[in-house]
């Protein structure tokens, strides 16, 4: 018996938090707290944070109506439908319009339109500031490419990822960073999940104003010398790359991430180009609708992580 209310009790706390592609069920945490829904109600998208607003709307006017409506006299104005001049009635306290024609005419008429008004001045505070804080909340606005590839570059093996900056002005101090992620066997038995990060070319730029490759080299000290699409199955591979920058508009850092599996990784191919140069003036165009385009690096082979050919999966 106690183990059954400890089961809904651990269920009841469940809290289930998405990163990237995988899912976190928190189970026997602590309850949610007051401050907790102002979290939650950011997190919303804009067609969901809407709806939640309308709901919230009819439904408050709708708990009113009935308060108005046990008792008959407590409206002044009414015609025959009284529950639905209730309603209205309440539509208008709460967003203290007061047409004129219809009024409280009793006392307990009185204290319920006070109730209201009181709601309705702290809804609209509390909702003006949540539509300010989603309006001005700064966003990267950083795409990444639909996978990751593995190459040759400059005669060595590489494993690269193409990023771009939609924004219509440059990111600064941009930081960028790639997490490898995977199971390994311990001597004792089991696997345990090891954390590395893999030494980029370069991990920072002081202007990022369109797009460009993140490359980690694959030699002996790389973790990911010798590997192979099967090894990275096998040991559940996980790429995390992440962008960290300021944006100068709103004088306010901005970060974004993405993750890959080892099935969004490519051996053999690579990014195809989408720079231009054109004229004298060093005017380059940037191609982003070839941002996720790749290309086989050698025709009919693909690469191992260390530098061997296997043949190309289908």
């Amino acid at each position: 018996m106690h183990d059954r209310l400890r089961q809904r009790r651990s269920r009841r706390n469940e809290v289930s938090i998405r990163s990237g592609q995988v899912e976190f069920v928190k189970v026997n945490t602590d309850a949610w707290k007051w401050r907790d829904v102002y979290r939650w109600l950011l997190g919303l998208r804009w067609p969901q944070f809407a709806a939640f607003v309308g709901s919230l709307y009819v439904g408050l006017n709708l708990l009113f109506a009935v308060f108005y409506s046990l008792q008959q006299n407590s409206i002044a104005g009414r015609t025959t439908h009284w529950f639905l001049d209730c309603f209205f009635f309440s539509v208008q306290t709460l967003a203290t319009v007061g047409y004129g024609h219809m009024y409280p005419q009793t006392l307990y008429g009185h204290i319920v339109s006070t109730v209201e008004i009181m709601t309705g001045v702290f809804l609209l505070a509390v909702m003006t500031g949540l539509i300010f804080v989603r309006f001005s909340r700064p966003i990267a606005r950083v795409v990444f490419s639909r996978s990751m590839v593995i190459a040759p570059l400059n005669g060595k093996p590489t494993l690269m990822v193409r990023i771009g900056n939609e924004n219509h002005h440059s990111m600064v101090e941009a930081k960028f960073r790639i997490m490898f992620s995977r199971d390994q066997q311990l001597a004792e038995g089991g696997d345990f999940r090891y954390f590395y990060d893999l030494k980029l070319h370069f991990d920072q730029l002081t202007v990022f104003p369109a797009a460009l490759t993140l490359r980690h080299e694959i030699d002996e000290k790389s973790p990911l010398f010798g590997a192979t699409i099967e090894s990275l199955e096998t040991e559940r591979a996980l790429f995390f790359v992440s962008v960290v920058g300021i944006d100068p508009i709103i004088a306010a850092e901005v970060q974004t991430q993405r993750d890959y599996t080892w099935r969004e990784i490519q051996f053999g191919h690579r990014f195809v180009e989408i720079y231009k140069e054109e004229g004298k003036r060093r005017r380059l165009t940037v191609d982003y609708g070839r941002l996720h385009d790749t290309e086989p690096a050698l025709a009919g082979a693909n690469f191992t992580a260390g530098g061997a050919e296997q043949s190309e999966r289908t």
